[in-house]
């Protein structure tokens, strides 16, 4: 079990460093576009070879289908909600929803099961999230005060926006979670790119504006290119080692890394209110990872 819990680490790792630069970039989607871009290109003979030397059932191609329908859905809701909030702000929402449906489907339609050590590791990381969000502050009128005269949005769109996203990733993994019967992490993967990139393509053609991203942002595009891929590559591998219920959560660990991203390097505000939260939410984490 040692290993797809480094591996489900790494990727909550990669996964916050890549957020953190599309939070810095100057255009979302054109970001976010150009480092999946990238790795589309190069791994597009990968999943040509896989499917002429291992034909598919229909079954499995509507599975490809439905992943990258939700991977289209998912950049373009990513996108829009980093112009939206903070990162220590929204990442914790988009990542917790997550936390809580997929070890519910995990337990509920795939036989997996969770220890009450795990169940109280889930409770501790959603108290975490939820305040980190900003649920109960007393701060929340007068945030959606200035978000609504600055912006024109309230102080609840950006939060409406991460946990749509939150649904999608949900959504996604679960199917996922199937297609690994059919294909290998790599080419999975590579079907996951190209839903992502059909996802934010319309934007990026409506913004001309790539050649500036890329002349401002060329060297975090690049690492940000190996990145993001490489998260949910590394995700996928763990999937395929342990149980969805008991490895999902632990990738929650990026809320900690990103939190502290947030308020260490973008200064962000409520800096060590967010990051006491970070510290409970790792708890969970610990109890999720080593007794759930």
């Amino acid at each position: 079990m040692l290993l797809p819990i480094l591996l489900v680490l790494a990727s909550g790792m990669c996964h916050a460093v890549w957020s953190m630069f599309t939070k810095r970039s100057l255009n979302k989607s054109i970001f976010l576009w150009s480092i999946m871009m990238i790795s589309t290109v190069l791994l597009l003979p990968v999943l040509l070879v896989e499917l002429w030397n291992q034909p598919l059932t229909a079954g499995a191609y509507a599975l490809l289908l439905l992943s990258v329908a939700l991977q289209a859905l998912y950049s373009w809701l990513l996108s829009k909600t980093y112009e939206m909030g903070d990162l220590s702000q929204i990442y914790p929402v988009m990542r917790g929803t997550s936390t809580l449906l997929i070890p519910l489907i995990g337990v509920l339609f795939l036989n997996e099961s969770l220890s009450i050590y795990g169940w109280a590791g889930i409770c501790c990381m959603l108290g975490g999230f939820a305040v980190l969000s900003g649920l109960g502050s007393r701060s929340r009128s007068s945030a959606a005060a200035a978000s609504s005269s600055s912006s024109g949005s309230g102080y609840y769109t950006p939060m409406l926006m991460a946990l749509c996203v939150g649904l999608c990733t949900t959504c996604y993994v679960f199917v996922d979670k199937l297609n690994l019967q059919h294909m290998s992490p790599l080419a999975l993967l590579e079907v996951t790119n190209i839903g992502f990139v059909a996802g934010l393509t319309p934007a990026v053609l409506k913004s001309r504006k790539l050649l500036e991203e890329w002349c401002r942002n060329k060297f975090t595009i690049l690492l940000g290119s190996v990145l993001n891929p490489g998260s949910y590559l590394l995700f996928l591998f763990a999937l395929q080692q342990a149980p969805l219920a008991h490895i999902s959560p632990l990738r929650e660990i990026g809320t900690i890394f990103a939190t502290f991203l947030g308020v260490l390097l973008l200064k962000e505000r409520q800096g060590l209110r967010r990051m006491v939260c970070s510290v409970v939410i790792f708890c969970g984490i610990l109890l999720v990872g080593v007794w759930g």
